[in-house]
């Protein structure tokens, strides 16, 4: 029986000393990361297996300030960027369906509101939003709408008291037995320019009347966080329900551009799982007399993997410097997901293949990433979605239409 490696003491895998020189707050912020998998690690097979949400595991992620994502905002505990992507990599290190919850947690509610919210909605939301105290959503995608989101048919009319929002949102985290969603839909206008109108975001609680929700059933991924179908029918909310710094889906866009970063962090954290496991299996595995590790062909794929984690690392630390400086373009934040969500499903890729059947088990601490990574490499834009991104800066012409 190949017996489970110590998570608490993970393998070197910074060959080139990446991160050798991190600030001591920044390695701290790691370390807490790197105990809070330690406490969970003996039930996340199971949960996976079961598709368990276990919200005691968020909540104690707001508790050890794990869900910030770098956001910054009065009373928050901000963390670096350089800090927040190594919080990202080493919870998805351990559980992928965690690291996606940093990502709707901080990295786009929080984020949401600390960019576009009034005084009133930032002193109520950003710190139980940060302590997970209340759980939030982030409502853009739906179903007829993923990549093309830009043109989402959710509407919000005024009225007399407010705003009345109706449309079907879809693969939305955190939307069902949360606190608050946030909610994307587009506004009547005059100017067609607008194509349907601009787009404002709105607060609305859960409790709101004309607000459901139900759990996608099916999902073979992240299965240990729940995505929701949400319906709004004839939602009423007030006036100071929106987000006054929404004003069109360009500002959708920067919560998401801030975002993009933090999952290819997070494909860094599931590449690094796969490598440790192979190289702990490859080790105790004995075929023909000797362990797998004096195979030559598993030397050299456990040498590839190690040299796309390098890769990985050394586009999202300075992906993350140049964030700390201000200088991080978003189109670099889409090469850096479209480089390493491809790096991370290869190196799951070999490490299922070195382990056969064996690499199928969920015990083995493989598949679960592997499959993981597909629904990472997905959301936050498509690798075509980033692709298209990327070749219109390279050629100066948009291919999107």
């Amino acid at each position: 029986m190949i017996q489970d490696y110590d998570v608490s003491e993970p393998l070197d895998t910074d060959f080139y000393r990446v991160f050798s020189d991190i600030p001591e707050a920044d390695r701290a912020a790691w370390h807490t990361a790197r105990g809070f998998v330690e406490e969970i690690w003996p039930t996340i097979n199971e949960a996976w297996e079961n598709a368990d949400y276990p919200l005691e595991r968020v909540r104690r992620m707001g508790e050890l300030g794990l869900l910030n994502d770098g956001v910054a905002g009065d009373g928050l505990r901000t963390l670096s960027p350089l800090a927040a992507g190594l919080v990202t990599m080493e919870v998805s290190r351990g559980d992928g369906s965690l690291g996606t919850i940093i990502a709707i947690q901080g990295g786009l509610a929080l984020r949401t509101i600390a960019l576009h919210g009034s005084p009133a909605q930032k002193a109520r939301w950003l710190v139980p939003v940060e302590r997970a105290e209340e759980l939030a959503a982030f409502a853009l995608t739906e179903p007829l709408h993923g990549s093309d989101s830009v043109a989402l048919e959710t509407t919000a009319v005024p009225d007399a008291d407010g705003w009345v929002i109706n449309g079907t949102k879809k693969w939305i985290g955190h939307g069902l037995g949360g606190a608050v969603t946030i909610v994307w839909a587009r506004v009547p206008s005059d100017n067609p320019e607008h194509r349907g109108g601009p787009v404002r975001g709105f607060l609305v609680p859960q409790d709101t009347p004309g607000y459901s929700a139900e759990v996608l059933t099916g999902k073979m991924a992240l299965r240990s966080v729940h995505q929701t179908r949400i319906t709004l029918d004839n939602v009423r909310v007030p006036e100071d329900a929106v987000l006054p710094g929404t004003q069109s889906f360009a500002d959708t866009s920067t919560v998401l551009y801030a975002t993009r970063l933090g999952v290819a962090w997070s494909a860094l954290g599931h590449a690094v799982a796969c490598y440790e496991a192979a190289l702990n299996y490859s080790r105790q595995r004995v075929q023909f007399g000797r362990p797998l590790t004096q195979s030559q062909i598993v030397q050299e794929r456990l040498t590839q993997m190690l040299s796309d984690i390098i890769s990985m690392q050394m586009h999202c630390k300075h992906l993350a410097e140049l964030d700390a400086r201000g200088e991080l373009d978003p189109v670099m934040a889409s090469m850096a997901k479209y480089t390493c969500t491809r790096k991370a499903r290869a190196v799951a890729s070999l490490a299922r293949d070195m382990m056969g059947a064996n690499g199928v088990l969920l015990e083995n601490h493989v598949i679960r990433h592997l499959i993981d990574m597909e629904a990472v490499h997905t959301y936050e834009g498509t690798e075509s979605i980033q692709a298209l991104l990327i070749g219109r800066r390279i050629t100066g012409e948009s291919a999107f239409r």
